[in-house]
């Protein structure tokens, strides 16, 4: 279960970071790719040399070493882990976790983390029980975080109760079945769209819209992490995607209905999730056009229209999803797209609604199937509409 998993073991600094040596070992046995990142007052508790013996990686406490001159990039970390394990988990980091506070390198990797996090609280009796301990966790767990509770027993101060960190098999059992309830995916191909296209009209400018791809991104990410083999064609955006995903990066709607043509035979899932041009200039001029005249005609013709073609001519019992974002007459249009593209799902969303649509990281959703009865989401972030339709798109496989 474990084979080739990216995990990030964050230790804090408590008593309990001796027992994440053995949490390490029982990962790195089972086959995973474990890195390690510590605070500074980790070290006070266990050496980084321990921890990087057990990793089999360096450990990494600060973001730039003066010693070799390595900086240590949060972001990448953030994108190359498939799950993220804070244990322990001490008071101080939970406070900082629910807050937003960003003042080391395991933090800042939190904040930045895409992939799922657990955290594994260590602390004494009365730090558990304190109101904002509590506060904070319930903050964490309404994140979307997934807490390890902690365990009773006799704690470091000598009293008994509550606050123990679990036991490492505990952590690694949680992390199995982590892993195991998520893979609904596995063994499927998804085909995913996103981002913009642009046309050309010369060699500097374009015809093209504001999309930024985070949706699209997001249901990649959301696929992949549920075991899914995952090809996501992209038009121009300067989000990074997870480097388990087979990315195609592409410009213009020709160029991507070229790569969703090859691709959609052999998919079970296809997401088109881009925001692909409706049309594009009849001509592009090879050289800059100049701007003599007091007004420019471009003569516009429609582009592919990709979901179109695909439904008629390739769609053998792959479920096939769409989106649709309008402004006026939502509903009407959005139904209409499903049945003229022959589509099991369409997803519509309003440029009307605040905090949805183009360049936002939240979204609110109306997800319409052959049922034609809607059903709408609150506004979420992105990723978390993300798994709202993948999960739809599984019930669609299993009706």
């Amino acid at each position: 279960m474990l084979a080739q998993k990216k995990i990030i073991v964050g230790v804090c600094g408590g008593i309990a970071a001796y027992k994440s040596a053995m949490l390490i070992r029982l990962l790195v046995k089972n086959g995973a790719e474990v890195k390690v990142l510590m605070t500074p007052a980790a070290k006070d508790f266990i050496s980084p040399l321990t921890l990087a013996t057990l990793s089999k990686n360096p450990v990494k406490e600060v973001f730039f070493s003066a010693a070799d001159g390595a900086w240590n990039n949060h972001v990448e970390l953030g994108l190359w882990a498939d799950v993220f394990v804070i244990a322990p988990a001490t008071a101080n980091t939970l406070a900082k976790m629910a807050n937003g506070l960003c003042d080391n390198l395991l933090l800042a990797t939190y904040l930045s983390a895409k992939c799922p996090v657990m955290f594994a609280p260590a602390m004494d009796l009365d730090m558990h029980q304190h109101p904002t301990t509590k506060r904070n966790i319930q903050t964490l767990v309404g994140f979307g975080n997934r807490l390890i509770p902690s365990e009773s027993g006799e704690l470091a101060s000598g009293l008994y109760g509550e606050g123990r960190m679990a036991e490492p098999e505990t952590i690694y059992k949680a992390i199995v079945e982590f892993f195991a309830s998520s893979q609904k995916l596995k063994g499927q191909k998804v085909l995913i769209t996103a981002g913009p296209t642009y046309e050309a009209i010369d060699p500097v400018r374009f015809i093209g819209n504001h999309s930024s791809g985070k949706m699209g991104i997001a249901l990649a990410e959301k696929a992949a992490s549920m075991g899914a083999d995952v090809t996501l064609v992209c038009g121009p955006s300067q989000l990074a995607s997870n480097s388990s995903i087979k990315r195609i990066n592409v410009t213009t709607s020709d160029e991507m209905f070229k790569i969703v043509d090859a691709h959609f035979s052999e998919s079970d899932i296809c997401i088109m999730a881009a925001a692909v041009a409706d049309y594009k200039p009849e001509t592009a001029a090879t050289e800059k056009i100049k701007k003599k005249a007091e007004s420019l005609n471009l003569e516009l013709v429609k582009t592919v229209d990709i979901l179109g073609a695909i439904s008629k001519s390739k769609k053998k019992g792959q479920i096939l999803v769409g989106f649709a974002l309008e402004t006026q007459n939502e509903l009407d249009y959005a139904i209409g797209k499903l049945e003229k593209k022959n589509l099991d799902l369409v997803v519509m969303n309003s440029l009307k609604t605040e905090g949805a649509g183009f360049g936002h990281n939240t979204n609110k959703v109306t997800l319409i199937t052959k049922s034609k009865v809607p059903e709408t989401t609150e506004l979420l972030t992105k990723n978390e509409v993300a798994e709202i339709i993948l999960e739809k798109v599984l019930t669609l496989q299993h009706t």
